[in-house]
């Protein structure tokens, strides 16, 4: 993270960003089609179709501006080059969350590509925060949205 503005991403992260800043690129000429489809069909004041499609495109746009000024910002953190047990980006953990009484992973990635969804936990979240730096066997108590929570680290792997 040394260039001001940075954005850290996991390889797999930035990969995947990519992909979808291609995809959206080639999604635009379409969307582009359907507004002149649209507009054949007559009077754009009451014309759904030609309305829903302009703000698709509009959409698709700031999609694209913002997926471009990530990519362009990106600084790609290989987990692979850690090998030691303190929590940093592109650590995978494994947590015993205390409260539930049930084992979770996470990996510790960049926001742009966080999904809680895939265990993939943003380095800015109030859990990736009180995570990093830690050390497996640490205790770790943070404030979360609901309350204070308490998990025990179990492992950590940079894989």
């Amino acid at each position: 993270m040394s260039n001001e503005g940075s954005i850290p991403l996991t390889r797999v992260g930035h990969d995947r960003l990519k992909n979808d800043l291609k995809r959206m690129k080639e999604e635009r000429p379409l969307v582009s089609k359907a507004i002149e489809e649209a507009r054949a069909h007559g009077d754009l004041s009451e014309n759904a179709e030609y309305h829903a499609a302009r703000e698709k495109l509009g959409m698709l746009q700031a999609q694209i501006i913002r997926l471009e000024d990530v990519i362009g910002r990106a600084q790609v953190i290989d987990p692979g080059m850690f090998s030691d047990t303190r929590i940093r980006f592109g650590a995978t953990v494994t947590l015993y969350d205390e409260d539930n009484d049930e084992e979770v992973g996470y990996q510790i990635v960049g926001e742009p590509e966080a999904d809680i969804e895939k265990n993939l936990l943003s380095v800015l979240s109030p859990l990736g925060r009180a995570l990093i730096s830690k050390e497996e066997g640490d205790d770790l108590e943070f404030r979360a949205p609901g309350g204070l929570r308490h998990f025990s680290i179990i492992s950590v792997e940079y894989i």
